[in-house]
């Protein structure tokens, strides 16, 4: 039954183009360099043959920047193949200054295998082993990109990575099923079940999506925006259908200050340690006042058994009446406390995540979009 509701979805999911917009050839016998026809040669783009934990053998072409300091592990949507996202794929790696790697899906292009959900994982997962072990590249370097489908594989890729730097979701969709009908929950026969992989995302997460898309409502792209769990400001373009936002200069001027934001995070690499969040506000000051009080009072509760007894006296204390014998000795110990203070503010839990967090739980079991949009295509599928 799961295999034959698998394949009824691929049937509406996937469309590669037919026939392919390119051929791979043998460059150079000795060296085993291949190359993509109809497509002109540019410097600095390699094309490979990767083979997936599923058997299927597909094509990935990479792009290097020489000032580039992160990788773009780009996903295309569901009717394109590396032909046709060549041109687009050279000019971001330049526009973006970052290394980008672009596959086809099996059965796309030149790749063999049949296009599937679970083909898809495979292959996005023998993308980013070839980033890793042939071009040196770090998980807290890379970027994944998906676009519409390809939102399904990058996202699956991202909740499992917990140091990866950062996710764009271009037009993205909160499910296979809730592209063409408006489920309110979760079915056991849904493909790119992306609405309940998004709150397992840890890195800051770009949004980019047409106020016009007719294909995939706009609404998937703000319900995923709604539960990521690190938001940056998502891009909402005006008048934008599904196939055009390259077009719009807003599209690239935004890309850029992503990455540019992207770049300039600190990555920390012990993993007991928060990532800086891209959007979060600042905290306050009153929040490493309230750490540095309660610190001191830690040090009290000796002196004062009214004080250790009553914490709710201690609060008011703080704020109100004041204690002359106790500040004068709190006064000589400020600097010795304040390094203390400051690694248990960092400690704390953030509390924009946390609220994130029962955001996206419900959510989970609200109803969505009333798009019914995949009819016509499945009519002539």
């Amino acid at each position: 039954m799961g295999g034959m509701t698998s394949t009824m979805a691929a049937r509406f999911a996937f469309f590669p183009p037919d026939p392919p917009s390119y051929r791979v050839v043998v460059e150079d016998e000795a060296s085993g360099r291949l190359s993509m026809t109809t497509v002109t040669p540019r410097e600095g783009v390699e094309v490979r043959r990767l083979w997936t934990r599923r058997g299927s053998g597909i094509v990935a072409m990479y792009v290097t920047n020489p000032n580039a300091k992160l990788t773009l592990l780009y996903s295309h949507g569901n009717a394109a193949d590396l032909g046709q996202m060549y041109e687009l794929f050279v000019g971001l790696s330049n526009h973006l200054r970052v290394n980008l790697m672009g596959y086809d899906y099996s059965g796309y292009g030149q790749s063999s295998g049949k296009a599937s959900e679970q083909n898809t994982y495979a292959d996005i997962e023998a993308a980013y082993k070839c980033l890793k072990e042939t071009y040196g590249a770090h998980e807290e370097d890379i970027i994944l990109y998906g676009q519409s489908v390809g939102t399904g594989p990058t996202l699956e890729l991202a909740a499992r990575l917990p140091r990866l730097r950062a996710v764009v979701l271009h037009s993205p969709i909160l499910s296979g099923l809730r592209v063409m009908y408006p489920v309110k929950h979760t079915y056991w026969f849904d493909i790119y079940k992306n609405i309940d992989k998004m709150p397992l995302v840890k890195c800051p997460v770009l949004v980019i999506h047409g106020t016009e898309d007719n294909v995939v409502d706009c609404s998937h792209g703000k319900r995923l925006w709604e539960l990521c769990k690190e938001k940056y400001e998502p891009l909402w373009i005006k008048g934008g259908n599904h196939n055009n936002l390259e077009l719009f200069p807003d599209y690239i001027r935004h890309l850029k200050k992503f990455i540019s934001a992207i770049e300039n995070l600190l990555v920390r690499k012990d993993e007991s340690v928060e990532r800086s969040d891209v959007t979060e506000a600042p905290r306050t000051s009153s929040d490493c006042l309230e750490s540095s009080r309660m610190s001191t009072d830690q040090t009290d509760m000796s002196r004062s058994s009214t004080v250790s007894g009553d914490k709710s006296k201690r609060r008011t204390e703080s704020g109100g009446k004041s204690r002359p014998s106790t500040d004068r000795r709190e006064k000589s110990r400020k600097s010795v406390d304040s390094s203390k203070d400051m690694k248990d503010d960092m400690d704390q839990p953030e509390k924009p995540r946390k609220s994130s967090d029962r955001f996206g739980d419900m959510m989970r079991s609200m109803g969505l979009c009333n798009m019914d949009c995949l009819k016509d295509t499945a009519s002539k599928a």
